[in-house]
């Protein structure tokens, strides 16, 4: 898959899978940024991504993350649609420090994971009931 990108920096490095096996390509920062103990900081790439129609990218955490730096993707994962790639449309990393103590970013910094992912039109076709049965409470599976 060929995604068009632009850099907002000519110094900004291009994404880069770690591996060949590498499922995501790495996001970095594009500067230095220092987040407060506690508190949710948006984190520039300084890249505008094209992701084509019919799918969106996902921003996902790096497993390293959380555990050496104290930092998580604040919002769990985030999407990004195919339509946000405006000018100056940004990928922005949300990043929450979980820590007591603020934490440096510096420029190049690796932070999440980026994955392309397809994203079906959806269709809602209204029932008056379901064919299966009720299988219990929310996450109980009755085992």
């Amino acid at each position: 898959m060929r995604l068009k990108i632009k850099r907002l920096q000519s110094a900004v490095g291009l994404p880069e899978t770690a591996t060949a096996g590498a499922a995501g390509f790495d996001l970095a920062a594009a500067a230095d940024v220092e987040i407060p103990a506690r508190s949710i900081r948006l984190v520039g790439t300084g890249l505008v991504i094209g992701v084509p129609s019919g799918h969106f990218l996902g921003i996902f955490a790096r497993s390293s993350t959380p555990l050496k730096r104290g930092l998580m993707v604040a919002n769990g994962v985030g999407i990004i649609d195919s339509d946000y790639c405006g000018p100056e449309d940004e990928i922005k990393i949300q990043v929450l420090n979980i820590t007591d103590s603020p934490v440096r970013v510096a420029r190049g910094d690796r932070l999440a994971q980026g994955i392309v992912l397809p994203s079906p039109r959806i269709e809602w076709e209204e029932v008056d009931e379901m064919r299966v049965p009720t299988r219990g409470g929310f996450g109980s599976t009755g085992a």
